[in-house]
């Protein structure tokens, strides 16, 4: 059973900033690109963000320059640094993984913002 553990949304001003994280174990992490996608209210699931195993990444234009997605190997964990938060940013956030035709989810947290 493969999990994917989210952990880091809330409730934040804008302008504010927050750091969403995502675990998992090491023999997912260490083949698995692994990233971030949000579904917003009446909107479709958008990928948000994410990073192969060789680094590389991939954002959606409307959190470049705001979102950073890292990886830590020792902790077998994936992060979303957002700052700069709009309220657009409100929505589902889904940590994800996938390696060729294997794909796995997270349960979601919830981010939003509002004043």
């Amino acid at each position: 059973q493969v999990q994917l553990v989210e952990s880091g949304g809330g409730l934040v001003q804008p302008g504010g900033s927050l750091r969403l994280s995502c675990e998992t174990s090491a023999s997912i992490f260490s083949i698995y690109a692994m990233g971030w996608y949000r579904r917003a209210p009446g909107n479709q699931r958008e990928l948000v963000a994410i990073m192969g195993t060789d680094s590389r990444t991939k954002y959606s234009e409307s959190v470049k320059g705001r979102f950073t997605i890292s990886r830590d190997n020792a902790k077998n964990s994936v992060y979303l640094q957002m700052n700069s938060l709009k309220p657009e940013d409100t929505a589902v956030y889904y940590c994800y993984a996938n390696w060729a035709s294997n794909t796995y989810w997270g349960q979601g947290t919830q981010v939003t913002v509002s004043s």
